[in-house]
C-alpha cells in the first residue's frame, strides 16, 4: 500500500495544537524511534504545536536503554482530554494499546495511525487518517519518508533514533530493501557513527529470559506439515524470545503461547525460507484470523507476528496448527 500525496496533505492539515503520541505495549526500538521522530516533526512542521509521548504498556529493556542514552522523555501518565490529536505509531490493533484501546476507540478527536503492518479493520474504521506501507521495513522508514516529503532534515538525535528503528525491525538490514539502504545511507550522513548505533542495539539477555527459552524448548512439540517443521510450546512470558529460539534450533515455524496477567498471549516466528516458499504471511494469514477466533487481536509481519486475547493456550495452539495446516495444504 503506497502513501498518496493527498494523505500527506491530510497529515499536515491534521497536525495542530496538542498531540499525544502512543505506541504498542512493550514498545520496541522501531516504536520508540518513530514516536520520537514524529514528536520532533510536529515541532518542526507546525510551531507552536506540541507533542507528548506516552507508552500505555511500557517499553522493552532495549528500548529503555535507548531512551536513557538519547534522552528521550515520555509521560508517566496522560489523559486524552488534554489533547486535540492522537497519533498512534507502529500499532496494528487496539489491543496492543492495552486498556487505552477502548479510550482511543471512543475518543472524539482526530486519530492518525502510522504503521507498516497489515492494516486491521478496527483501526481503519476509527482513524481519521491511516498511513500504511507494508513494503517498508519499519515504521521509522515511513516516518523518514514523511520528513523527506516535507523537505525537513531530522536532527542528529532524530536521525539516530530513526536508524535504530530501521536496523532493529529490518533485523540489522537482513530484511532491507534498496529503499531501506538508501535511507540508512542518508541518515548516516546526518549522524555517521554506525558502530555506536549498532552498540545501542545490543543488550545481554537476563537469566529469567534464558530460563524461559530453555523451558520453551523443554516443552516443545514438533509437527511435520507438508515437509515443514512446526514447533509449538507454552510459556507465560518471553514468548517472542522463545519463538525466535525455536527457529534458531531448526524450526521452520514456531508458535509460543501462554497466559500472562490473565490474558492469552502468543508469538509467531518463521524462517525466511518458509515464507519465501509457502507465501504464508504470519500476521495476515495466521495471527489476524486467530485474533477473531479467540476474542482478541493479532497482527504482524510475514515472518513475525503476535496475538493478544482470551482463551486456553493449549486450545489456541491446537487451532493455530489446524489453520496453518489448511494454509499449507492450499499451496
Amino acid at each position: 500500500m503506497v502513501i498518496t500525496d493527498s494523505q500527506y496533505e491530510t497529515l499536515k492539515r491534521l497536525i495542530s495544537g496538542r498531540t499525544l503520541i502512543l505506541c504498542h505495549h512493550n514498545a520496541d526500538p522501531d516504536a520508540i524511534g518513530s514516536a520520537f521522530a514524529l514528536q520532533q516533526l510536529v515541532y518542526s512542521l507546525k510551531p507552536p504545536a506540541s507533542a507528548d509521548i506516552y507508552l500505555p504498556g511500557g517499553a522493552t529493556l532495549l528500548s529503555k536503554k535507548i531512551m536513557d542514552e538519547l534522552g528521550i522523555a515520555v509521560l508517566d501518565d496522560a489523559s486524552i482530554d488534554d489533547y486535540e490529536l492522537l497519533l498512534v505509531c507502529d500499532t496494528a490493533t487496539l489491543r496492543q494499546l492495552e486498556a487505552w484501546g477502548d479510550m482511543v476507540s471512543s475518543a472524539e478527536i482526530s486519530k492518525i495511525f502510522i504503521d507498516h503492518h497489515s492494516p486491521h479493520p478496527e483501526v481503519s474504521k476509527i482513524s481519521s487518517l491511516h498511513l500504511v506501507d507494508e513494503g517498508a521495513s519499519s515504521t521509522c522508514e515511513i516516518v523518514y519518508a514523511i520528513y523527506k516529503k516535507y523537505g525537513i532534515t531530522p536532527s542528529s538525535t532524530t536521525a539516530r533514533t530513526l536508524m535504530l528503528g530501521i536496523l532493529f525491525d529490518s533485523k540489522h538490514l537482513r530484511l532491507a530493501t534498496p529503499r531501506t539502504i538508501q535511507y540508512i545511507s542518508e541518515l548516516l550522513q546526518i549522524d555517521g557513527s554506525m558502530e555506536e548505533i549498532f552498540g545501542l542495539l545490543v543488550i545481554k539477555r537476563g537469566r529469567p529470559e534464558n530460563i524461559a527459552r530453555l523451558k520453551a524448548a523443554q516443552r516443545m512439540s514438533l509437527h511435520m506439515v507438508g515437509g515443514w517443521t512446526i514447533a509449538t510450546s507454552q510459556l507465560s512470558s518471553y514468548q517472542s524470545s522463545a519463538a525466535r529460539a525455536l527457529i534458531g534450533l531448526g524450526g521452520d515455524v514456531a508458535i509460543v503461547a501462554g497466559r500472562s496477567k490473565k490474558a492469552l498471549k502468543a508469538s509467531f516466528r518463521s524462517s525466511e525460507g518458509f515464507h519465501d516458499e509457502s507465501h504464508v504471511h504470519l500476521g495476515r494469514d495466521l495471527a489476524m484470523p486467530l485474533g477473531e477466533m479467540f476474542s482478541g487481536a493479532g497482527s504482524g509481519h510475514p515472518t513475525a507476528a503476535g496475538f493478544n486475547g482470551e482463551g486456553d493456550p493449549k486450545e489456541f495452539l491446537k487451532e493455530a496448527l489446524v489453520l496453518l495446516t489448511e494454509l499449507l495444504e492450499k499451496e
